[in-house]
């Protein structure tokens, strides 16, 4: 597989991406700057090595301490504007056709004590607003189970009032082994009722019962991660039976060592089963990494092309956008493509 593969006649899409696990370098000594915020470095290059990972990390509660910085910088409401803003012309750089952000409003509230659903607001005028850039991209809203079922229906909250105006989902994210999925499926079916779809992490640290719950018990369309779903024979039948999405993210597992090596990874077993496996990015600044990077990386696995195709073609298929929205995608994949 060559660079070439990247400009081939299927659109180059994220399902992935942490919209708060994403900030611009720049754009945080910026807002450092004129906020007097502390920080513990001065240029681009001295602030990467605090937030970038560049060797893995052994613990998820460690890697989330990275996005610290990341956090500080959601002073107000034009900056939450600015880096969905910032998210969509990056992505745009690096080939993408489609995009999905997700944020948790709480994690991003927290350090100046932002109103939750204002944000998602921010979040999703930026999005209305960027008619003139030549990507598509829609918003999921995160609730982080370390906040707790009762702080969480804030989340919720915000994905409810904000559905159809750019928010499409609800995921579950955060602390995967103290808050387990039981605990917020109530949540996860007022969602579902309102029209929502659904998404849960799971699988990442704790085993395949916390997969299965999240199918069975939360009704989660798409998984993040889900790699101690390969655990379990009996589970992976499941969701290839269902037709259950994971969203792969290869640099993110080997960063935080939930895979030890990437020929440990169950991406390849995950087409194997019939498993409707796609490819992300997670947290691109925090891991230094692209879509194409990682797709450079999927070449390791040594799947064939017809493999690769596939999981190119299963991010088209499982963004959650209407069928004519993902012909038109298609469509200009195909124009761009013709010599």
């Amino acid at each position: 597989m060559s660079e070439t593969f990247f400009l081939d006649d299927l659109p180059l899409v994220d399902l992935h991406r942490h919209l708060d696990g994403n900030v611009r370098l720049s754009t945080i000594l910026d807002i450092a700057h004129q906020h007097a915020l502390p920080l513990p470095a001065h240029t681009v290059e001295e602030l990467r090595p605090h937030i970038e990972v560049q060797e893995p990390i052994p613990s998820l509660p460690a890697f989330f301490k990275r996005f610290a910085l990341l956090q500080q910088t959601f002073v107000d409401y034009a900056t939450v504007y600015r880096v969905t803003r910032e998210n969509l012309e990056d992505a745009l750089v690096e080939g993408l056709d489609y995009l999905e952000l997700r944020f948790s409003p709480l994690f991003m509230a927290a350090a100046h004590g932002l109103d939750p659903i204002e944000i998602g607001r921010a979040a999703c005028q930026a999005l209305a607003e960027a008619a003139d850039l030549p990507i598509r991209a829609k918003l999921i809203v995160i609730m982080s189970r370390q906040f707790g079922p009762e702080e969480c229906q804030q989340e919720l909250e915000t994905a409810l009032s904000l559905a159809g105006r750019g928010v499409v989902a609800v995921d579950l994210a955060g602390d995967e082994a103290g808050y387990p999925g039981q605990l917020f499926e109530q949540h996860f079916a007022r969602a579902r009722a309102a029209g929502l779809h659904t998404i849960a992490h799971a699988g990442e640290v704790v085993g395949p019962e916390s997969v299965r719950q999240a199918v069975l018990g939360l009704g989660a369309e798409r998984l993040g991660h889900a790699v101690r779903a390969a655990e379990d024979p009996a589970l992976l039948d499941l969701l290839a039976e269902r037709g259950i999405v994971v969203e792969s993210c290869l640099t993110s597992n080997l960063q935080t060592l939930t895979v030890p090596t990437l020929a440990d990874h169950p991406l390849p077993l995950f087409l194997q089963r019939g498993i409707r496996v796609t490819l992300n990015t997670d947290d691109p600044v925090i891991s230094g990494i692209d879509l194409p990077h990682e797709y450079r990386l999927l070449q390791q696995l040594e799947l064939s092309p017809q493999q690769v195709r596939q999981v190119r073609l299963n991010g088209l298929e499982a963004a959650f956008i209407d069928p004519a929205e993902k012909r038109l995608l298609l469509e200009r994949a195909r124009q761009r493509a013709r010599p």
